[in-house]
């Protein structure tokens, strides 16, 4: 059973990655940020008395449903309003990279050359990730970005592992062919 500590520790760890891995879904910070604490909410009320080895696949599970959930309210939500013609903007211009926090460690010795340099292609891979369709981009994200095994990833996403494999493969592909204009420096 997992205490309140490893609990906190645990939330406390997956929220940055849970914020970019759901902007990226839904495309507006503010529903993110609200799809986070629900999912948090859900995992601490319901799940909370689980083995701490449990939490990080349970989280992802509740994750995904609760934006499928938001984006089925908001589907019902613009069905209403189309007759006043109040439309939700899925774009913002706010940069989701920049809410990660830099590790002063490995990039202390960087130039400011070097650092546009990093900055730049970060913001190529986002734009990238943006491109990708939904699946794909969120087998990347858990693969790659969260780190999750193959079997996790298709637990989380709610398919099979071949599907998972696909959809990665299919990702990396697309990432690869829309950046492969960029000269990487080792």
């Amino acid at each position: 059973m997992a205490s309140d500590k490893e609990l906190s520790d645990f939330l406390k760890s997956i929220e940055k990655r849970a914020f970019k891995r759901t902007a990226f879904a839904v495309r507006d910070d503010d529903a993110a940020l609200d799809i986070i604490q629900d999912a948090m909410i859900k995992l601490s009320q319901s799940y909370g008395d689980r083995p701490a080895a449990e939490l990080p696949l349970l989280f992802h599970r509740i994750l995904s449903n609760t934006t499928m959930d938001w984006f089925r309210r908001k589907k019902v939500r613009q069905a209403v309003i189309v007759n006043f013609g109040e439309f939700e903007t899925d774009e913002g211009d706010h940069d989701l990279l920049e809410t990660l926090e830099v590790l002063t460690e490995s990039h202390s010795t960087e130039s400011a050359a070097e650092a546009t340099s990093r900055a730049q292609i970060l913001l190529l891979i986002e734009e990238k990730l943006k491109e990708l369709p939904t699946r794909q981009r969120e087998a990347f994200l858990l693969r790659y970005w969260e780190e999750l095994d193959v079997a996790e990833a298709a637990q989380s996403m709610g398919c099979s592992e071949g599907s998972v494999k696909t959809h990665c493969s299919r990702a990396v592909r697309a990432l690869a062919r829309g950046l492969a204009h960029l000269k990487m420096k080792p």
